[in-house]
């Protein structure tokens, strides 16, 4: 008697807990067993938001087991931002398995980032403005062959790669290719007017160049927003090179002057020092005649 009495207390206890949970499983579809709800009760996992999770994805035809939904909670991943990616994703015709929607939900927990937020992006593409908004500049700045500055903006239409989202590349790797692409194509124009003409030229060169490979989205098109003429760089640095020209000519010429002037100065050294030898053999002379004289070597001079 004890033991049965022992057992109905147990039952009514289990019912009392799990009664409510396990009747509107069962009348939702969404069937749990007592053994499952007392095994999340064990594991303290909230028993409510994993019943009315299970019920919400069956409802919408996504079929999760309370095993794999209480195994992600316990992994910290987020249970109904899980269910809701899923449910938007099959509405919108996306492939997206369990298993990678749960890697996305762990790898953007913490970084401002949410699964929703990429399948969202998925579902409706978002544009991205190259430069960033939040960039020094307002436009990408290249120089053409003649020498012409060219600014340009671009607008990039964007939507996520879930397969390629856990592991790749950023938005800013996006911008920054996109800003390589620009100043190369510019940079490869004879003329600033190339692109003037046809700014439909640098989205066509640009996308050919798969710039989102290996980052978390796919670019569906590339649009140049505003193109405008910069300063002449080419001809401000020719005058700087005419600049520089001349300041070298003019220190060549005042080397030359420098030494025309030392030479200068070095003849007339050299006059005043034959001048002295001049007067020196000048002194001599009277010397030379009295020594002469003096020795009777002077003819005239002979008595």
């Amino acid at each position: 008697m004890a033991l049965a009495a022992l057992l109905l207390i147990a039952l009514g206890l289990v019912i009392f807990y799990f009664g409510s949970l396990y009747l509107r499983a069962l009348f939702s579809g969404a069937k749990v067993t007592l053994t499952e709800l007392i095994a999340l009760r064990l594991r303290r996992i909230p028993l409510v938001l994993m019943v009315d999770s299970r019920i919400a994805a069956v409802r919408s035809g996504v079929d999760l087991s309370i095993d794999v939904l209480s195994t992600h909670f316990l992994a910290g991943g987020d249970i109904p931002m899980l269910i809701l990616a899923l449910i938007a994703a099959r509405k919108a015709g996306i492939h997206l398995a369990f298993d990678r929607a749960c890697a996305i939900d762990l790898a953007t927990k913490g970084t401002g980032k949410s699964l929703i937020d990429a399948v969202r992006t998925s579902i409706n593409p978002r544009v991205i403005s190259c430069p960033a908004p939040i960039a020094d500049r307002n436009t990408i700045d290249g120089v053409a062959k003649d020498g012409i500055v060219i600014k340009a903006r671009a607008l990039v239409t964007v939507r996520t790669n879930l397969d390629r989202f856990v592991g790749g590349a950023t938005e800013e790797t996006i911008i920054a290719r996109v800003g390589e692409g620009i100043v190369s194509t510019i940079g490869s124009s004879a003329s600033y007017k190339d692109i003037l003409g046809n700014p439909h030229r640098i989205s066509q060169t640009v996308l050919g160049k798969a710039l989102d490979a290996n980052t978390s989205f796919e670019i569906l098109s590339l649009d140049i927003a505003d193109v405008d003429v910069g300063e002449n760089i080419g001809a401000k640095l020719m005058t700087s090179q005419a600049q520089a020209n001349k300041l070298i000519a003019q220190a060549q010429a005042e080397v030359r002057r420098t030494a025309a002037v030392a030479s200068e100065q070095e003849m007339s050294a050299r006059e005043f020092e034959m001048r002295a030898r001049l007067v020196e053999a000048e002194v001599q002379i009277p010397l030379a005649i009295a020594v002469a004289y003096g020795r009777g070597q002077l003819g005239g001079m002979r008595g």
